[in-house]
């Protein structure tokens, strides 16, 4: 019995775990509900409803659907879909999931539809497309994070799928269920399949069988994966090796993926570590590497000399900071005309070089202040040598 299949939302009160999307107040819905919503992408991991969200969208606008996938998509098939639908009273949508592959040439040939909207286009990735895509198509287009699905979310899916399967499902095996798919409603829901096509009686036993680097029993209660996960990082912000060692046990043993550990390590040597010591985005760059071509077993050593390196490096949260600060700045309307000597003009510019490596010359219109260098770590060599820069 494919669950994925029969339990797909036919409407946005059907869809569960996406509230801030779906509930009659989200302004997607609202979008959606008064014919107005426009080119739109959904980015967010896999198995959280970005397929189903873009049918309940067609459905909603009653538009013919069109489903196509980046890594195959021909131009001439996006060819005939426009031609098809020239001077008809439906405009269609067309869903391109993994949007973040498209080429720049697809991406040529939606540019003029999208401009004179005649197709609804909708992205699906579980990365932000946006930084793939060209500015022409960013800037006529909605951009909609979804998260991955609450395990109160999960159970009532769950709820749904033993219902309609006239299942068997003990407790015990409905929170491995839910507490092992990690947010991912549809590996839940596949889980289920296979273990029903078993035995209508799914116990536990019979989950593990079908899954076994799943959440330990007596850690896999609902929200324990997101738990052990923010246990981890913030015993490395605490540069407590054993304490972030345990946790990182704990994820492996319990069936995390490493590609997911590697990643969050990655994202904390530059928001808690950063210049402090600029070699730790390095080794967890190479550790993603590294684990991602090895896989389990040998993977957890990688992780491990990460982790205590990580550890035991002095902390910075500074271009953490910085960024999140200038990022404030652009979005509360801080847009500074850039100076024409550093455009591609050049006209007067002072090419450091010709100096030694510095001369004093302006980069921005008036002064705005981002930065803010910590006495620590290699962070305090960098900080000395502006201050003898700008002295």
């Amino acid at each position: 019995m494919d669950f994925t299949y029969l339990l797909r939302p036919q409407s946005f009160d059907d869809m569960v775990g996406q509230e801030h999307l779906t509930d009659r107040d989200a302004p997607l819905r609202i979008l959606c509900e008064k014919d107005a919503l426009g080119h739109s992408f959904f980015y967010g991991p896999a198995g959280v409803g970005k397929t189903s969200l873009a049918h309940i969208v067609a459905s909603v606008m009653g538009m013919p659907f069109y489903e196509m996938n980046a890594t195959s998509i021909k131009v001439e098939d996006l060819r005939k879909i426009f031609k098809k639908h020239i001077n008809t009273l439906q405009k269609p949508l067309i869903f391109i999931d993994e949007v973040h592959r498209l080429s720049k040439n697809q991406q040529e040939v939606l540019l003029p539809v999208m401009e004179n909207n005649s197709v609804l286009v909708i992205g699906a990735s579980t990365e932000n497309p946006f930084f793939s895509l060209t500015s022409a198509i960013r800037s006529r287009s909605m951009l909609f994070e979804l998260k991955p699905i609450t395990p109160e979310a999960l159970q009532k899916l769950l709820d749904r799928a033993i219902k309609k399967g006239a299942l068997q499902v003990d407790t015990e095996a409905q929170t491995y269920l839910i507490a092992s798919s990690g947010g991912d409603a549809r590996a839940m829901l596949k889980l289920l399949e296979f273990a029903s096509a078993v035995n209508k009686n799914v116990t536990l036993a019979l989950l593990k069988s079908l899954r076994p680097n799943a959440l330990q029993a007596g850690s896999s209660e609902a929200g324990v994966h997101y738990d052990l996960a923010s246990a981890l990082i913030k015993s490395i912000r605490g540069s407590d090796p054993d304490a972030a060692i345990y946790y990182l046990a704990r994820l492996i043993e319990g069936g995390e993926s490493a590609d997911f550990i590697a990643r969050r390590l990655v994202i904390l040597a530059s928001e808690d570590i950063g210049n402090a010591n600029p070699q730790a985005l390095t080794l967890t760059t190479s550790a993603l590497t590294s684990v991602k071509q090895i896989g389990y077993p040998e993977a957890r050593i990688i992780l491990a000399q990460a982790v205590i390196y990580l550890c035991a490096s002095p902390k910075s949260n500074s271009a953490y900071s910085a960024i999140n600060k200038a990022l404030n700045a652009v979005k509360n309307g801080e847009i500074l005309e850039i100076p024409k000597h550093i455009t591609q003009q050049n006209e007067g510019y002072l090419y450091p070089h010709d100096f030694g490596g510095y001369v004093k010359q302006d980069y921005l219109q008036k002064k705005l202040y981002f930065v803010d260098l910590k006495e620590i770590g290699y962070e305090k060599k960098m900080k000395d040598w502006l201050e003898i820069l700008y002295s």
